[in-house]
């Protein structure tokens, strides 16, 4: 699989108990972007956090969590991103989705030198 150098930063904030069809959301939207053949996703958790509502949710020394804010970042070309927003919408009922340009250097393994162009 291919992604082309210039591509988009799909990066989607929900929390960790957020639920799609009694499904944790974030492995709902990870297997959905893989059966699309998204490029990949990533699931990064959050130590704190606080969004829309301003509850602020945390790790707590007692606790092994507090609804911890989690981040899926996805990255592929723009059609593919773009083809994928209308599923994750019917997937979230709460959270926050962003957009940004990035430039892939490198995808997958390879030699040599990763080179930014200017």
């Amino acid at each position: 699989m291919q992604v082309p150098r210039q591509a988009l930063l799909l990066r989607i904030l929900i929390g960790e108990d957020d639920r799609n069809d009694g499904r944790p959301l974030y492995e709902a939207i990870v297997l959905k972007a893989r059966e699309m053949h998204l490029a990949g996703a990533t699931v990064l958790r959050g130590g704190m956090g606080f969004g829309h509502s301003s509850r602020l949710h945390m790790t707590k020394i007692l606790r092994l969590s507090e609804d911890l804010p989690l981040v899926i970042e996805i990255v592929d070309g723009e059609d593919k991103i773009n083809a994928f927003l209308p599923t994750l919408d019917t997937m979230m009922t709460s959270g926050l989705v962003t957009l940004e340009k990035v430039q892939v250097l490198q995808y997958g393994s390879r030699g040599g030198q990763i080179e930014a162009t200017p």
